[in-house]
């Protein structure tokens, strides 16, 4: 299986996306021979191999379909899952802030079922590497089994370890941590990272929040940012544009990061104070 977005016509093999009336969607691999089963009718893997994307194709019941290739939104919203994965809205907004590209090697805790995962290793290409910690056998299981119907496992190293006892790695461009007590790993995720790396983490609660601040300042990170990311939809029709009845609120709040070595030159003082380190409030906090 594999997720292609670098072809004009699909070939066996390829993931593909038939969407349907209603825009009821669905995601499943051309494998030749086999067959599409829907309670709008049967299409044939092998009528559908060899077409050009957007081709609208029927079923034997005369239902229409288009046949087009996945969005990562769309295969990330389709995963298999056992636990509430990460929404695209937020995965893009990570993406861009914490600079993740081709090449990098960025690090991540509580794989969950994979969506982050997918993300990570779609984003830093061939050349990248991402390592994936998680401490559920269970877990782990499915996330492998969703990176492998996109065609990107090879990129992701997979480790089943409490990340209490800290990380292999050492110098990583980004981290994104995902787990419900965050803040007592903080000290692990910067041995990880390297001087000046990104580090990202979601949180449900305010709570939560509160105390990953206070831990985050307490081992030397700033240039701190929390925020949420609300996406609202609207009707696409030009006379009665509106609202959608139902928006993506809130999924959780977003902390970002950066990994510094602060100064304990006198002069330093005045900058470190305003990107959020205190050599006082730290020694306060002890």
């Amino acid at each position: 299986m594999l997720w292609n977005t670098k072809t004009t016509h699909t070939q066996a093999g390829d993931l593909v996306q038939l969407v349907g009336l209603r825009h009821k969607s669905f995601i499943f691999p051309l494998i030749p021979g086999g067959d599409f089963q829907t309670h709008r009718g049967v299409l044939k893997h092998d009528d559908l191999i060899g077409l050009s994307w957007g081709t609208q194709v029927f079923s034997h019941l005369g239902a229409p379909f288009f046949l087009l290739q996945p969005t990562l939104a769309d295969l990330l919203l389709d995963l298999k899952r056992n636990t509430q994965i990460l929404y695209p809205k937020d995965i893009g907004f990570i993406l861009i802030t914490m600079g993740i590209g081709p090449g990098q090697k960025v690090l991540e805790a509580g794989t969950g079922s994979g969506a982050m995962t997918i993300a990570l290793a779609h984003a830093v290409g061939e050349e990248g590497r991402v390592v994936s910690y998680e401490q559920r056998e269970q877990m782990q299981n499915l996330a492998r089994k969703n990176l492998n119907r996109t065609g990107l496992v090879s990129r992701v190293d997979f480790k089943l370890r409490d990340i209490q006892e800290g990380f292999d790695e050492t110098d990583a461009d980004a981290f994104f941590l995902d787990v419900p007590n965050p803040y007592d790993y903080i000290a692990q995720v910067r041995a990880a990272l390297k001087p000046g790396g990104f580090f990202c983490c979601i949180v449900p609660t305010a709570n939560q929040a509160e105390i990953l601040l206070r831990v985050m300042r307490r081992n030397r990170f700033a240039f701190i940012e929390m925020c949420e990311v609300l996406l609202r939809y609207y009707k696409p029709e030009p006379d009665r544009l509106r609202p959608t009845d139902r928006m993506v609120a809130h999924t959780g709040f977003l902390i970002f990061g950066r990994r510094i070595e602060p100064s304990e030159d006198p002069r330093a003082k005045d900058l470190n104070a305003e990107v959020g380190f205190s050599r006082e409030d730290n020694e306060a906090e002890q």
